[in-house]
C-alpha cells in the first residue's frame, strides 16, 4: 500500500492561490469543530497567513447538543492555543434533537460564523470540507432529484455579502488530512455523531465504505462535481453578460428591465434578488414568464410596466409579501433585502419596516412610483416615522446617522460558482 503524504505549506499556498486574492496581510477565520479535517485546516491555513504577514482566527462551535461538546470545545481551543493559534468559541443556545436538526444546526452554525467574522472585520471563513464531503453531497443532491446546477455540489469559493467562503481542502482525500496532523503531532477529537446512521450524511458514507476517502467511486463523483460546477460557472457567467446588457438595479431596491424574451435563469436570478429571497421561483412558473414577459407576480415580485421610469418592465417587491418591522440594530437585515450598516446608531427601540401607507404624504420626496415607494426602509420609533433613507426624508443628516442600504440574500450576478480546481485527487 503507497504511503500517503501529508499537505506541504507549498500545495496549500498552491490551493490558496485559485481562491484569492487576497489584501496585504490577510485576515482569515477558519470554522473547527475539532475533528481531523478542520484541524488540519487551521494549522496548515494558520502558517499560510503568518507567512503572509496575516493573521487566522480559529472560530470552534459548540452546539451544544451532546453532554460533553462544551469540554471538547474547550479542549479544541486549548490544543490550538498550543500551536499559538488564536481561537473563540460560538456557544449557540436554544438547539433541540427533532426533525430538521441538521438544517436546523447548519443555519446556527452559519449565523454564527458570519456574525463572529463581521465583529472581527474578516473576510474570509475558511471550511474543512474534503473530497468524502464532497462525494456525499452529490449523492445527497441526486436523491433530493437535483438539477445540474446542484449536482455541482459545494463549490470551492462562496461569494456572499461581506463574507467569501473559501474550500481549500475540497479535493483532498481525508486520509491525507490525518497524515497531516499525524506530521504535527497534533491530535484531534472524534465526534460519534457523524456514525450515527439516523442521519443521511452518516448513512450515505457507510455506504461508500471509504473512510481514507480515494476509492474509486469518491473520485467519480467528484470529477462529476467539478464537471457540473465548470458547466455551472459557464452558465452564470452567461446569465450575469445578460443581465449586464438587460438589467438595471436601483439602489431602492427594484429593477428595470429592457423588453422581450429573457433567459429564464436570468429572469429566476432577478427575481430572487429583488424579493430578497433564499431560493429562486419554480422553474416553470419563470420559463413561461420569461418566454412572454408581461405584467404578473412571481416570488414575491410584482412585474409590471415601467411607465415614467421608461420603455422596461419594473420587478419590485410585492408590498403584500414582505416582512415584518425588526429591531434596527446595527446590521440588521429586514425582508432579505435591506441592511442596516454596522456603523448606524439609531435611537432605542427603533425598528426597521417597510414604508408602506406612509409613502402617500412622502411623493414629493421622489419621482418614484408608489409601488417601489411602499417597499422602502422606513424606520420608526413609537410608531412615528423617524427616517427613510432612501428619500433623505427628514434630512441628510439623520439618514447619515441610519444607513441602510440594499443587501439582498443573493445578488443577481455575483461571483460565479467556482468549482474545485484540482485536476485529480493526489494520494503521494
Amino acid at each position: 500500500m503507497p504511503t500517503v503524504s501529508s499537505i506541504t505549506a507549498e500545495e496549500f499556498a498552491a490551493r490558496m492561490a485559485t481562491l484569492g486574492p487576497f489584501e496585504p496581510g490577510p485576515l482569515l477565520a477558519a470554522a473547527v469543530s475539532g475533528g481531523a479535517d478542520s484541524m488540519a485546516l487551521a494549522l496548515l491555513a494558520d502558517t499560510w497567513a503568518r507567512a503572509r504577514d496575516g493573521s487566522l482566527l480559529a472560530l470552534v462551535v459548540d452546539h451544544g447538543l451532546r453532554e460533553d461538546s462544551d469540554a471538547e470545545a474547550a479542549l479544541t481551543i486549548q490544543r490550538l492555543a498550543a500551536r499559538g493559534i488564536a481561537a473563540r468559541m460560538l456557544r449557540l443556545d436554544g438547539l433541540n434533537h427533532g426533525p430538521a436538526l441538521a438544517e436546523r444546526a447548519r443555519a446556527a452554525r452559519y449565523a454564527a460564523l458570519r456574525a463572529a467574522c463581521t465583529g472581527h472585520g474578516i473576510l474570509h471563513l475558511l471550511l474543512g470540507h474534503h473530497a468524502a464531503d464532497q462525494a456525499e453531497t452529490v449523492l445527497m443532491r441526486r436523491d433530493s432529484n437535483s438539477g445540474p446546477a446542484g449536482l455541482a455540489a459545494m463549490p470551492a469559493l462562496a461569494e456572499q455579502s461581506g463574507l467569501r467562503l473559501l474550500r481549500p481542502l475540497l479535493g483532498v482525500p481525508p486520509v491525507r488530512l490525518r497524515a497531516t496532523l499525524g506530521e504535527a503531532g497534533l491530535a484531534w477529537v472524534e465526534d460519534p455523531s457523524n456514525h450515527d446512521q439516523r442521519a443521511l450524511r452518516a448513512r450515505l458514507r457507510a455506504g461508500l465504505n471509504d473512510p481514507d476517502g480515494t476509492g474509486p467511486a469518491v473520485v467519480a463523483l467528484c470529477e462529476g462535481a467539478r464537471a457540473a460546477g465548470e458547466a455551472r460557472a459557464t452558465h452564470e457567467a452567461a446569465i450575469a453578460g445578460t443581465l449586464a446588457g438587460r438589467a438595471a438595479i436601483h439602489p431602492e431596491g427594484f429593477a428595470l428591465l429592457s423588453p422581450g424574451p429573457v433567459e429564464p435563469a436570468a429572469l429566476a436570478a432577478l427575481i430572487q434578488t429583488i424579493g430578497g429571497a433564499a431560493f429562486p421561483p419554480p422553474s416553470a412558473s419563470v420559463a413561461a414568464l420569461a418566454a412572454a414577459p408581461q405584467p404578473a407576480t412571481l416570488g414575491g415580485v410584482r412585474v409590471l410596466w415601467a411607465g415614467r421610469l421608461g420603455d422596461a418592465l419594473l420587478l419590485v417587491r410585492e408590498a403584500a409579501s414582505m416582512g415584518p418591522p425588526v429591531e434596527a440594530r446595527p446590521g440588521a437585515l429586514w425582508d432579505g433585502r435591506f441592511r442596516l450598516q454596522a456603523q448606524a446608531s439609531p435611537p432605542d427601540g427603533t425598528t426597521i419596516g417597510a414604508l408602506g401607507a406612509d409613502a402617500a404624504g412622502l411623493r414629493r420626496w421622489s419621482p418614484l412610483p408608489s409601488a417601489v415607494l411602499q417597499t422602502l426602509p422606513a424606520l420608526r420609533c413609537a410608531n412615528s416615522l423617524v427616517a427613510v433613507p432612501h428619500l433623505l426624508y427628514p434630512d441628510p443628516a439623520t439618514c447619515i446617522a441610519v444607513p441602510v442600504v440594499f443587501n439582498p440574500r443573493r445578488p443577481v450576478a455575483g461571483a460565479p460558482f467556482l468549482p474545485d480546481r484540482e485536476p485529480g485527487m493526489n494520494m503521494g
